[in-house]
């Protein structure tokens, strides 16, 4: 329903945006905009009525509004609110009549590089995320001096486009909790575990983390992230010539001696020796 939709011929062009407080009560006003609107609560709660459909906007949640479609406050924003707002154009194939014309030059074996990808009505679940505070950048940098501005404003909000639009398949089993657990973990292999690091991440206890990954994964966070760091250090001590104190250093071993103990646990056989066997390989 007011499907918004992302193109892959057509940059979106940003018209404005900013962050606003609430000093007082409010209704959203009434209006019909030429412009798509994006709106990202951070604190507080926000109501939008689009065509007759009622949205509730809280605190980490986000609510794309399509142009041409009327729509108004419902209920009462109470003061202390906040957010941010995004008012852009994107070619829209559901209506026609493209406001921006792609490029018709083929791009491969003839045919032109066209899709289009269905922005997530709303989407929840960022308070202090990384999209959070790429909203907080977008706005910063309109109010930077530069003669390339506008350009890189409309770089910046194509790719947090791009993000948000990804979201919209987190419901999926491939983007389950364990999933989500194990992507963060691949990223910080080279640090120690901490479970006061993934409950920080993930608003969740570990205990209850540590629960539906085990049943998912078959194996405890631990576990897997252990793993991901002996996959590395073999792969480190195969293609490279680095002494091994200083690639359990870049694993985020303080004492060689541990990792070494660690490995030859996973493996059977030291570092060493791993690696002088790994070279008949080549």
């Amino acid at each position: 329903m007011n499907e918004i939709y992302l193109s892959s011929a057509c940059q979106p062009v940003v018209c404005s945006c900013g962050f606003q407080a609430a000093s007082e009560p409010f209704y959203h006003i009434d209006r019909v905009l030429d412009t798509n609107c994006l709106i990202y609560v951070v604190k507080g709660t926000m109501y939008v009525s689009e065509d007759g459909t009622e949205h509730e906007i809280g605190a980490g949640e986000l609510l794309f509004l399509k142009h041409h479609i009327r729509h108004y406050g419902t209920s009462e924003t109470q003061r202390g609110t906040k957010w941010y707002y995004v008012h852009f154009y994107l070619d829209d194939p559901s209506d026609g009549t493209p406001r921006f014309s792609p490029d018709p030059s083929p791009l491969v074996q003839g045919q032109a590089l066209l899709s289009y990808e269905v922005l997530p009505k709303k989407v929840g679940g960022l308070k202090n995320s990384e999209i959070e505070r790429r909203f907080s950048e977008l706005v910063k940098y309109c109010h930077l001096r530069d003669d390339m501005k506008k350009m890189r404003i409309n770089n910046m909000f194509a790719s947090l486009l791009i993000d948000i639009a990804l979201m919209k398949y987190t419901n999926d089993r491939k983007h389950s909790l364990s999933r989500r657990i194990c992507d963060w973990l691949d990223k910080h292999y080279n640090e120690p575990f901490s479970t006061s690091a993934l409950e920080k991440q993930f608003f969740l206890s570990y205990k209850r983390m540590a629960a539906v990954f085990k049943e998912e994964k078959g194996m405890t966070m631990q576990q897997y992230h252990t793993e991901r760091r002996m996959q590395t250090a073999c792969d480190l001590l195969k293609a490279m010539l680095l002494p091994v104190n200083e690639i359990a250093s870049d694993l985020g071993y303080d004492d060689p001696l541990y990792f070494s103990r660690c490995f030859h646990a996973k493996y059977g056989v030291s570092p060493r020796s791993y690696r002088t066997s790994a070279k008949t390989d080549y």
